[in-house]
Parts: C-alpha cells; sequence; structure tokens
C-alpha cells in the first residue's frame, strides 16, 4: 500500500480549549462561575476557576514550533498553532497531515476531569463538566460531521453521576468516556474495589470504551529528581504497563464481561512480553495466589477487552500477531512534541512496511471504526477519506514554523515543575 492510500484515523489526539467553550452552555446560575482567560502581568494567559489558576492553557502544544522550542509552554494562544484550539483550522491541520479522524483528549480540566472533581460545589462541577461534554459534542466533534470521535469526562466524584453521565452523552452519540490510569493516584479508590462498579455497568450497557491516557493519575515515572527530562519522556509509556497489569488483575474484566479498555498513548512494542509474563505468573502462582480466568489465560483476556495504539513502532508492528491485530489502532498525538505531524503517513509507512493490505487496514482505521462506532463513510466516499484526497484539500496550508524566540536547551526543564503542570498543581 502506498502512504497516499492509507486512510487513518486517529484515536489519541489532544484540543486546546478555546476561551468561549462555556459560553451559553450552563445554566444562568454558574454562568458567572465558568472558568475563565486571564492575562497575567507578564503578557501569559491561564485559565482560571474556583478560586485556582490552570498553570498552562496548552501542556507541550508545540505542534508547528521548530524543534529546539519544545518544551512544556506555550502559555499563550498566539505562541500556539490556531490548529490546537480552532476547530477549522484543526481540519486544515487534519487534512494536510492526511487524517481523516480523530479523537481529543482534554487540556486544561486534566485528562479525566480532575479539575471539576476538585470544584468546592460539586452541583457548580457537574454543571461545569456537563457543559464541557455538550461543547465537546456538540461544538468541537459536531461542526464537523465525520470526523472526531467525541470522548466525554466523567465526574469522577460519584459513580452513580458517572452512570447518568455515561448514559446522558450516549444518546447524544458518545461511546468513549476518559478515565483514570490509576484513580488511587487522585484520592479515590482503586480498580480492586466495586466502588466503580455503577459506573463500569453503565459503560458496558452502553458499549462505552474507557480510555485510560498515560499521566492520567496526575503522576508520572520518574527515577531522580536530578535524571534529565529525556529519563521522564522515555519512561511515560510506562504508566500505561502500570494500569495494564492492575486492570488486568483486578476483577474489573471478569466483572463485566462485555466492557472494553483502551490503553491510550502506551505503545505496544512491550505488550507480547507483558502477556507472556502475565500467563506464566497466572500459570505458576494461581494456587495460592486465588486468581481465577476460568477457562482463559490472562493474555486472551487482555487480547479481547484491551484496546492499543501506537504512533510510530516498528517492533510493535512487526509482532503485531502476538500484539493482537484486532485492537491495534493508531494515533498522532497532535499537538504533542511526541506526534508526527504533519509527516504522520510517512512516518507510519516505515512502520507497516510489508504487512498485508487488510491488517493496514485494520490498524489505521478499520479497528478504531468499530471499537468507537465511528462511521465517516456515512458522511463522505471512501475514496474521499484517502491520505491523497485528504492533502488535495490543503495544499494552501502553511507547514513553515511558528517560531517564538523561546529557546530551550532542555537542561532548564526540572522534572518537578513538569510534573506539578501535568498534576495541574502549582
Amino acid at each position: 500500500m502506498r502512504s497516499e492510500d492509507l486512510i487513518l484515523v486517529s484515536v489519541d489526539d489532544h484540543v486546546v480549549e478555546p476561551p468561549d467553550l462555556f459560553d451559553g452552555r450552563l445554566p444562568a446560575k454558574y454562568a458567572d462561575v465558568a472558568p475563565r482567560i486571564l492575562r497575567k502581568d507578564d503578557g501569559t494567559k491561564v485559565w482560571t476557576y474556583d478560586g485556582n489558576e490552570i498553570p498552562n492553557i496548552g501542556l507541550n502544544a508545540v505542534a508547528g514550533r521548530p524543534p529546539e522550542e519544545y518544551g512544556i509552554e506555550p502559555t499563550a494562544f498566539d505562541e500556539m498553532r490556531a490548529g490546537c484550539y480552532d476547530i477549522h483550522e484543526r481540519i486544515r491541520d487534519m487534512n494536510v497531515n492526511g487524517v481523516l479522524g480523530s479523537m481529543c483528549f482534554p487540556s486544561f480540566p486534566q485528562f479525566c476531569g480532575q479539575l471539576f472533581a476538585r470544584s468546592t460545589d460539586k452541583d457548580m462541577g457537574l454543571a461545569m463538566l456537563r457543559a464541557y461534554n455538550d461543547w465537546h459534542i456538540d461544538g468541537w466533534c459536531g461542526t464537523y460531521p465525520g470526523r472526531f470521535i467525541p470522548l466525554t469526562l466523567p465526574p469522577l466524584w460519584d459513580p452513580q453521576l458517572m452512570a447518568d453521565e455515561i448514559y446522558r452523552v450516549n444518546g447524544k452519540g458518545a461511546h468513549a468516556v476518559t478515565f483514570s490510569e490509576n484513580p488511587e493516584k487522585l484520592g479515590y479508590p482503586s480498580f480492586h474495589s466495586d466502588h466503580w462498579d455503577p459506573f463500569f455497568a453503565a459503560c458496558q450497557d452502553t458499549g462505552t470504551v474507557i480510555c485510560l491516557h498515560i499521566g492520567s493519575s496526575s503522576q508520572l515515572v520518574m527515577t531522580s529528581v536530578e535524571a534529565p527530562i529525556d529519563v521522564l519522556i522515555t519512561l511515560q509509556p510506562m504508566n500505561i504497563v502500570l494500569a495494564a497489569a492492575d486492570l488486568l488483575w483486578s476483577p474489573v474484566l471478569r466483572k463485566f464481561p462485555e466492557i472494553k479498555f483502551a490503553l491510550s498513548e502506551g505503545g505496544i512494542g512491550w505488550i507480547p512480553y507483558f502477556l507472556e509474563r502475565v500467563d506464566y505468573v497466572y500459570q505458576h502462582h494461581k494456587a495460592w495466589t486465588g486468581q481465577d480466568f476460568g477457562e482463559k489465560l490472562p493474555s486472551q483476556l487482555f487480547r479481547d477487552r484491551i484496546i492499543t495504539c501506537f504512533i510510530d513502532d516498528p517492533v510493535g508492528v512487526e509482532v503485531r500477531h502476538r500484539v493482537g491485530i484486532d485492537t491495534i489502532t493508531w494515533e498522532c498525538d497532535y499537538p504533542h512534541s511526541d506526534s508526527t505531524w504533519p509527516q504522520s503517513p510517512e512516518t507510519v509507512m516505515k512502520s507497516l512496511a510489508g504487512v498485508p493490505d487488510d491488517e493496514v487496514n485494520k490498524m489505521t482505521h478499520e479497528n478504531a471504526m468499530r471499537f468507537f462506532r465511528f462511521d465517516p463513510f456515512a458522511v463522505r466516499p471512501r475514496d474521499e477519506c484517502t491520505v491523497g484526497a485528504l492533502r488535495a484539500q490543503a495544499t494552501d496550508v502553511d507547514l513553515g514554523f511558528k517560531r517564538t524566540g523561546k529557546v530551550s536547551d532542555g537542561k532548564g526543564v526540572s522534572i518537578t515543575s513538569l510534573a506539578a503542570k501535568a498534576s495541574g498543581k502549582k
């Protein structure tokens, strides 16, 4: 298959929320306390909500900037590429990259809505969260039908409210929800308790996929405060390995036999060894640990119920059948620094060299379409969904670098400060 013939659906991108997100979406009693953008004395802009500042409006939103300017900034919309926050420009950036569909994780509310969960007034927090979900479904995704997979936030503080929200947004066409890779790190019960059962039951009942993004525990894997930032970036996928083990050995997948989870931005190359290890542990230790998977091995349960994804993973694609060819999906990660934008087709083709076309189609779009009930072909003919067709619509998109002059050598980046920003703490 040629790169221009690919159809690409990304299951992990990110949106930088626009300032007018909450306009007209809140009950009148909460309109004056909605999150707002504040310009600080130093010229930077931050979101403010419930007496707190969210320290970065677009953490690592660096698409279109020269690599030497990558970092945990920018802190102003005019330092970002407009496609980060403007839906019309996002479509143009998707087209120039040949990407048909996209699922976008949140930025300022944090990966699973931790910001709203910390609201001093939980009724206010619920109103904000529902307004956010309505904006995401109707405003962000709804503006261009057939181009986005809606992804909603859960009200973490109450599992029954979480279930209610799953049913509400399912009625609006949303079949994916973001959740924490390790809720215990957020101060909530773990996967090993029955605390989340109403939420899990609603997800199973509606066919809603639960997406666990790296960093959604508001913690990062770190070795030392003295380690260079490269260590943290290298170890980021380890968060998802920890989550996979925690989830697989918990009762959740066996208690809810139809539920599906997605491991977002975790890569796939590690999975074959992980599955070998869990099967060995089960067979070698189950007599005294008490685990019981019935007639299945843990690896079979993983391949049946866990959706995985990769950005650029030649080794993972090489062992794709040991990972599970029917559950692998692709991601772009726009606009973060790990993203392959605007050369995603060319980059992913290096991983897909020699792979049969039917398997390429599964990994690049068919699996994602099936799991997330996403049908772009109902909106536009298939031959208009290819990389080549989409790029033909974006010949005027400027791909020149957007320079800010804020060049970093990486030495001034503190792992502890980055972790604090990722968790939403000052």
